[in-house]
């Protein structure tokens, strides 16, 4: 069986928080966030959901690139250290590349720090994402806690941004790096990655916070990694949102029993799953076989 791990710090105080650092947001174990609540439901479990709350994984290369990207386009973040060795298989680099490590900095090679001023270069070039992360209207990383009112537990947001001037409908950017930004491809990453229940859980969680009404509405920003750093920006279609809310709906369910229980499951508990083969598979051995 396992339980939940005793929070390390108190749990930051309902509410919006301007200035909650990120180690500060992640190291809540009492709420439940919008990745979360994606990794308890399948193709996951939440006994995979609580290991990963439990043991926080070491950074790698994709991770470093995104969280470089998201620090000079918002403004806020990690700082990035340019450990210019080539390779950084030397002693040298590698002490440089675990000093930075250690006081929380993003180490990067001459290449990786120049994709990054690119690829904020042509954020600032594009109009409506220009406009959408303008820092004279708004500000980063904002932090949000409040109760869920069917289920009492605590939930959690982290806005990448959140606009000032709240006349009007409340538009919510959230900044995505990836290898490919066309429509087809974002449109297979919304359902690879629940994007379009982060989308509800943000505007929820807005609604919930009394940030922008009932009209507030999240819009991805997605940029490519590689020239010319293409930038889409999307929102996302009313039926997916739909979905998204019974599949949040149904996460905080299994947080709250998971929580009450102490008890995470895996896939099959008391009984075995019983498995068709893919309607692809099937439908080709029908033909075949039978």
């Amino acid at each position: 069986m396992t339980t939940i791990a005793e929070p390390a710090v108190e749990a930051p105080a309902l509410g919006l928080h301007t200035d909650l650092s990120n180690e500060a947001y992640h190291a809540d174990k009492t709420s439940l966030s919008s990745s979360g609540a994606r990794k308890l439901l399948p193709p996951s479990c939440p006994a995979k959901f609580r290991w990963e709350q439990d043991n926080p994984q070491a950074p790698t290369k994709t991770f470093d690139h995104g969280n470089a990207a998201h620090a000079r386009v918002l403004g806020r973040g990690a700082e990035l250290v340019l450990v210019d060795h080539d390779p950084w298989t030397t002693k040298a680099a590698k002490a440089e590349v675990a000093e930075a490590r250690a006081r929380g900095a993003i180490p990067l090679k001459r290449a990786d720090l120049d994709m990054v001023d690119a690829m904020v270069a042509t954020i600032r070039q594009h109009p409506l994402a220009s406009a959408l992360l303008d820092p004279a209207y708004g500000a980063p990383e904002q932090s949000g806690f409040w109760i869920d009112e069917a289920s009492g537990i605590r939930r959690r947001v982290r806005f990448d941004w959140l606009p000032s001037i709240q006349g009007g409908r409340l538009i919510i950017p959230d900044y995505k790096t990836t290898t490919d930004a066309s429509n087809e491809a974002m449109q297979k990453d919304i359902a690879k990655y629940g994007y379009n229940q982060q989308a509800d859980w943000y505007e929820d969680g807005a609604r919930a916070l009394d940030l922008g009404g009932v009209d507030a509405e999240l819009l991805l920003i997605a940029q490519e990694k590689k020239p010319p750093y293409a930038v889409n920006v999307i929102g996302i279609e009313f039926g997916s949102r739909v979905i998204a809310e019974a599949k949040n709906r149904r996460a905080i369910e299994i947080f709250a029993e998971c929580t009450e229980s102490g008890h995470w499951p895996g896939y099959a508990d008391n009984e075995p799953n019983y498995l068709a083969l893919p309607g692809y598979a099937e439908n080709r051995d029908k033909e075949i076989y039978l």
